[in-house]
């Protein structure tokens, strides 16, 4: 696997519970700043039994990235606000 995925997963499963980052925080904490498309696509790639925290991850409007017809977004969302964090009509609270 890919050495910066590895630090991408460590990064993220730093995030507590509650919280989110973006893709282009992820990426500059993971050593590669601009590199945000590379978070999503390493985020993609886990395996559904993963215990890496994806949905903690946003895009940089504070919003979530998965199209709102794909069940991803759902989950996300789900699991967002079982942890608590609140959204708006435009994104974060």
């Amino acid at each position: 696997m890919n050495p910066f995925y590895h630090r991408i997963y460590r990064v993220v499963r730093h995030i507590p519970k509650g919280r989110v980052a973006t893709y282009g925080v992820v990426a500059r904490l993971a050593g590669r700043p601009g590199a945000a498309r590379t978070v999503g696509w390493a985020l993609s790639a886990l395996p559904e039994e993963s215990d890496v925290p994806w949905w903690r991850v946003l895009n940089a409007a504070g919003r979530i990235s998965l199209s709102g017809a794909d069940h991803g977004s759902v989950v996300q969302r789900a699991l967002l606000l079982r942890e608590g964090v609140k959204f708006a009509a435009g994104g974060l609270r």
